[in-house]
């Protein structure tokens, strides 16, 4: 008897989900933006010896900004299959998806800047913001 984790519809299940991450990488320009900007935050907040709680907020924020991108990704392809003319609600329907993205990433820049700042602000200048 298989066990649950050797299905080979599970096998599938995870071919499908890297096939989406690397279309998104190949074909979203601001995916590699989030990528370079995902790789400075972790490598800034080990540099920072950030707790791990404060770390773990900062990886639930750069999630937050993956996921809004694929979905947005997601939906703009479903659009340009059910509408491939320019029609009103079609753009609608993008440009929402596109503010989901901005807004993610606007709030995870927050969070990072919250975090990070005041140790990255008194490792450079020897004294705390906040004292």
């Amino acid at each position: 008897m298989k066990q649950p984790w050797q299905s080979r519809t599970r096998i599938q299940a995870f071919h499908y989900a890297l096939s989406g991450f690397l279309h998104v990488l190949k074909t979203q320009r601001n995916a590699w933006i989030h990528a370079m900007t995902t790789i400075a935050t972790i490598i800034m907040a080990l540099w920072l010896q950030l707790v791990l709680q404060d770390i773990a907020i900062l990886l639930l924020a750069i999630g937050m900004v993956w996921m809004a991108e694929f979905i947005n990704t997601a939906l703009e392809a479903v659009v340009n299959l059910a509408s491939p003319n320019i029609h009103p609600l079609a753009r609608v329907g993008k440009d929402v998806g596109a503010a989901a993205v901005l807004i993610a990433a606007g709030v995870a820049a927050l969070v990072g800047l919250l975090i990070m700042g005041p140790p990255l602000w008194e490792r450079l200048y020897g004294s705390a913001i906040f004292p």
